[in-house]
């Protein structure tokens, strides 16, 4: 395993999106669960059950409703600008065509967090807001918790807000939704 040493911001060469999908599309990270923040190749957090559980049961409770009104996309690719192409657990995204390029606006970014529940609210919440993500759900499987960002100021989510078993989540953007947070957690 390579160990990296702190390299002085002025000198690094971020890469960008369209240099990053070539070395996918090379199959240069075959096998690897990596994806582009900022620039910077990152290493994914490994996935365990309550994980996994959370997608699918998001799945199931966002696809049926939203057909022919939204695109569903699981651990797909998110263009949020030249220099990040994180892969959310669940997007929901403008109907369209998404075969030649990611799609780059979405009406709702989940994230499922365990041990990755630090960059879920750190550097993804910074990024969702920044590429002008309306709402992002924090879905935090440890502590059973769904933390919703929303209302962007200045490229920051300025209402921030923990959702516990027994509240019942509704999409902005599709407010005819509702979600249990228990039928998530």
């Amino acid at each position: 395993m390579m160990t990296a040493a702190p390299v002085p911001p002025e000198i690094a060469r971020p890469i960008r999106r369209h240099e990053y999908d070539k070395m996918v599309a090379l199959g240069l990270f075959e096998g690897e669960r990596v994806e582009l923040l900022y620039g910077v190749i990152v290493v994914m957090s490994p996935k365990g059950a309550p994980h996994e559980s959370a997608i699918e049961e998001l799945t199931m409770l966002l696809a049926p409703p939203l057909l022919g009104r939204a695109k569903v996309r699981i651990q797909s690719s998110f263009a949020a600008s030249d220099g990040s192409e994180p892969e959310p657990d669940v997007a929901v995204v403008p109907l369209g065509d998404h075969r030649d390029d990611h799609p780059s606006s979405a009406f709702l970014l989940i994230e499922v967090a365990d041990s990755s529940l630090a960059v879920d609210l750190g550097v993804k919440a910074q990024l969702y807001a920044e590429s002008g993500v309306p709402e992002y759900w924090v879905v935090n499987v440890r502590d059973k918790v769904v933390v919703v960002h929303s209302e962007i100021a200045g490229g920051v989510y300025t209402r921030i807000e923990p959702f516990r078993s027994g509240a019942r989540l509704r999409p902005t953007a599709f407010p005819d939704l509702e979600i249990a947070v228990s039928d998530v957690l």
